[in-house]
């Protein structure tokens, strides 16, 4: 059994997006001939907590970890948080419009904690690490980022030790969605560049979640990039299939930033209730994560909002079932550049659940294609309101007719999280 050090800052009891990809592959990667150690954070300022994940975690996988200094108390005493209050990751306002001092800490955020608010643990970590290092042996490296910080402290060890070493994007460095929010200097656009630029070449593989953003990482590295994406884990979904809501309802899991408001969705639902008063009988929105203000102004601003249930979190092991039981899940996708690669991770899991989704974003993205592939449900470009009101009108009817349901005919198993850890595999076994 060979061994791998995966370098990831978001490990249970860390909860959300993040934590999935590494926590699961980890848990497969044994079945190949890898035996996973992993080194992460202690006691961080994670923006969700989830014990419900620490099942994934074989008891035999060794965890090395390290307390990060963060500047999240500075954070939250500029914009009037409490101590305790989480920190959403990427850029959401829950509960009201963005003030100056918020302004001025994202200002902060970019132009000083480059590549991100981790770079203080950069140089603790390569130090820890290499200490570990001289005393047990590696035969590879895996770094995972956000936060890119992750591939810094890899590329030190790499300088040191020259161990093969894989940089893992599962979101990109200066083509990431919020990129242009940071208000960054030139200075510190050409440092933040040029680190990725020294991540890139000094890396013996680099490897990202999908086909589009694989080519971006090959426009800038001039280097070949693999594709290996999330999924889901078959293990999750072995439980008893749970009773469809009686209900025409709308499931949205995870977190919903600005960009991913879908406006016009909520406008076409709110031209099927004027022609279809019956819907209001009927109609539900829920929401489960964090989730922006202006999605809620939308939603008021298109009489929706008494169709509306907030849900803050569930933790992953009541998320299945409760993909499993949705009507109709939504999947709307950052309007921004690079939404041709973006794959929401949940996306997969959606996938398992067996329920018709509705994806807002590009009809010539990856999660469309993944989604026509599986005839998983409706795919609709940002604006196409005619299109959406349509397919509100056509699942409605189905609804009443108790036929809603997806059509899926393609096998997904090359989605599963096993697949992915054996694919990783393959990649170590190159190096």
């Amino acid at each position: 059994m060979r061994r791998v050090l995966i370098l990831t800052y978001y490990w249970p009891p860390a909860g959300g997006a993040g934590v999935q990809r590494w926590l699961k592959f980890s848990k497969y990667l044994p079945e190949f001939g890898w035996d996973p150690v992993i080194y992460t954070s202690k006691d961080a300022e994670y923006p969700a907590t989830d014990l419900s994940l620490q099942k994934d975690v074989r008891p035999e996988t060794l965890v090395l970890r390290t307390k990060p200094w963060e500047p999240y108390d500075l954070y939250k005493r500029m914009t009037g948080r409490k101590k305790s209050e989480k920190v959403s990751a990427g850029f959401i306002s829950e509960g009201k419009k963005p003030g100056p001092m918020q302004k001025l800490a994202v200002w902060i955020r970019g132009n000083y904690f480059i590549p991100d608010a981790r770079r203080f643990w950069i140089k603790p970590s390569i130090e820890f690490l290499s200490d570990w290092l001289q005393k047990n042996k590696v035969d590879a490296i895996i770094s995972t980022g956000p936060p890119h910080s992750m591939h810094l402290i890899a590329l030190g060890l790499k300088r040191k030790f020259g161990i093969p070493w894989i940089a893992d994007f599962r979101d990109p460095w200066t083509n990431i969605d919020f990129y242009d929010q940071l208000m960054l200097s030139a200075a510190a656009d050409a440092r933040h560049r040029r680190l990725e630029q020294e991540v890139l070449q000094h890396a013996d593989k680099i490897v990202t979640v999908s086909r589009h953003w694989a080519g971006d990482f090959r426009k800038l590295s001039n280097r070949s990039v693999e594709v290996i994406a999330n999924g889901y884990d078959e293990e999750d979904f072995n439980v008893s299939c749970p009773e469809v809501k009686k209900e025409f309802a709308f499931h949205h899991i995870g977190a919903l930033n600005k960009d991913r408001n879908p406006v016009v969705f909520w406008k076409a639902l709110a031209e099927v209730l004027k022609v279809e008063p019956e819907l209001k009988h009927h109609l539900k929105i829920r929401l489960v994560g964090k989730t922006d203000y202006s999605v809620f102004e939308s939603l008021k601003g298109e009489g929706l909002w008494d169709f509306v249930e907030r849900i803050d979190y569930l933790p992953h092991s009541e998320i299945v079932p409760f993909l499993m039981s949705s009507p109709v899940l939504l999947l709307p996708l950052n309007d921004t550049p690079n939404v041709l690669g973006i794959i929401p991770g949940k996306l997969f899991e959606y996938l398992a659940a067996k329920r018709p989704v509705v994806c807002i974003g590009n009809p010539d993205g990856d999660s469309a294609e993944i989604i026509r592939e599986c005839l998983a449900g409706s795919v609709h470009d940002f604006k196409d309101l005619e299109g959406m009101i349509a397919m509100v009108q056509k699942y409605f009817s189905e609804y009443k007719s108790g036929v809603l349901s997806m059509r899926m005919s393609n096998d997904i198993s090359r989605f599963s999280r096993r697949n992915g850890a054996k694919a990783f595999a393959m990649v170590l076994e190159k190096l």
